[in-house]
């Protein structure tokens, strides 16, 4: 798996995405916001584990 090392540009398009999304599906906010927080964990876990 390879992990970009500019992990606040892919975070930045991330919230993007699910901020458009919540725009037109607002009826599936919670669950956008929901895969946004577990994504950007995983993501900010995975850098740390991966650095040291």
């Amino acid at each position: 798996m390879v992990i970009p090392s500019d992990l606040t540009f892919w975070s930045a398009i991330l919230a993007l995405v699910i901020g458009v999304l919540v725009l037109v599906l607002p009826r599936f906010s919670t669950y956008l916001i929901a895969v946004y927080l577990i994504v950007t964990g995983l993501l900010g876990v995975l850098s740390h584990l991966v650095a040291g």
